[in-house]
């Protein structure tokens, strides 16, 4: 059997889903290879204002956002016992004329509708088996499945994450390294309401998450040393509770953890190139980091516009090289100095040195202190400055 597509998704994530979607809205034929996941996520992503536009444009946000809670308030709380502490430093998206900086999602939901949405779209052909092996030429990229299968495509994008085949086969080397640390993952209800604020505290662990869910309930990601994720996990759900709410301060008042909690252990990955020949890298597949910032699937989905976007400008997927060329140069900005900002923060959160320690410190008193830093690093946080017209606007973006 052999297919014949304008565009070839591999990978069956959050991130594939919606490249697939994105694809198939400009109303080019896609392959969907995507395998199901081992296991159900229970992990929240915060999506940004910017990503809630593109779910928007795709027509699937209406059905997502009942489970979703607004963002309107992020605090950063130091809540280390170091010589140098941070002042409280609070960002409000009603001081950049926004309703909300964004939405927190439940992962499972969210990929649950976006499974919906790519097997109703008629241009979206889905394949369930693994890809196998992968060979460019200059005019196709051609995939072979695990069932013998063979799809060829004008152009690829790879979002089979950290360890994809794709990207192997194309010859993108990636440089990874980890940290000593272990995500925690669970949700929680609570009886104080959260008012639509996350709050992260900075420890000496890295950053203890509370990010809203709808009524009075949050998701957490909690970074422990590896060795300590056993002892919490096997904690009594009473000892678990009150675990929690100590961390918290109790801000939130009473803490009830709900289900199972889950354990992700925190690295960091980047590709060399974000794109060869025909294929282009997006999501996890190109880059990976600690969650820190409400930056991770943001950064993977505006690769995705910006791949849609550089094959739109580039005149269709019969132009993939040239498109590619482009992508791979306007992502690498905003990819290494995203990643290199999580990377620094979080290293200052584990370093013992105390001038390490002052500057972490320092910096964050700065944004507390004076509103026009706050105010751009808000801004840069939620679009960044290469992506805005001269009017601070966003640069319109494919899906």
């Amino acid at each position: 059997m052999r297919e014949q597509y304008d565009i070839a998704v591999i990978g069956g994530g959050l991130a594939g889903s919606v490249a697939a979607l994105a694809a198939a809205a400009e109303g080019w034929r896609v392959a969907f290879i995507a395998p199901q996941p081992p296991r159900q996520d229970g992990r929240t992503t915060a999506l940004l204002s910017e990503s809630i536009g593109l779910l928007a444009r795709l027509g699937i946000w209406d059905d997502i956002r009942p489970v979703s809670a607004p963002l309107r308030t992020m605090r950063i709380l130091d809540g280390t016992t170091r010589l140098f502490r941070a002042p409280p430093v609070s960002f409000r998206s009603s001081e950049i004329d926004l309703d909300a900086f964004g939405y927190n999602i439940p992962n499972q939901p969210l990929f649950d509708v976006l499974q919906a949405a790519t097997r109703k779209s008629k241009l979206i052909d889905r394949f369930e088996s693994p890809m196998a092996q992968a060979e460019q030429s200059d005019e196709v990229v051609s995939l072979t499945l695990e069932d013998g299968t063979t799809v060829t495509a004008l152009a690829a994008l790879a979002a089979d994450g950290r360890g994809s085949k794709l990207r192997d086969a194309i010859g993108i080397k990636v440089k990874t390294w980890s940290y000593p640390q272990t995500a925690l993952v669970m949700n929680f209800s609570h009886t104080i309401s959260h008012g639509d604020t996350s709050t992260e505290f900075h420890t000496e662990r890295g950053p203890f998450t509370q990010v809203p869910l709808p009524g009075n309930r949050s998701s957490l990601v909690w970074a422990v040393r590896p060795e300590e994720e056993d002892g919490i996990r096997a904690l009594s759900r009473q000892a678990l509770n009150a675990e929690v709410e100590s961390r918290m301060r109790s801000i939130l008042g009473a803490v009830e953890v709900e289900g199972e909690v889950q354990a992700w252990p925190l690295s960091s990955l980047i590709a060399e190139s974000f794109g060869n020949g025909r294929t282009m890298l997006v999501g996890e597949t190109g880059h990976a980091f600690p969650p820190i910032g409400a930056q991770g699937l943001n950064l993977g989905l505006r690769d995705i516009m910006q791949a849609i976007q550089s094959i739109t400008d580039a005149g269709g997927p019969q132009d993939a090289r040239q498109a590619v060329r482009a992508f791979n140069r306007q992502r690498r900005i905003d990819v290494t100095s995203r990643i290199a900002g999580v990377d620094l923060l979080n290293r200052a959160l584990l370093s013992s040195f105390l001038p390490v320690q002052a500057l972490r410190a320092g910096g964050l008193a700065a944004l507390s202190a004076i509103p026009p830093l706050r105010l751009l690093a808000m801004r840069e946080g939620m679009t960044p400055g290469w992506r805005k017209k001269s009017d601070g606007r966003p640069l319109p973006s494919g899906g």
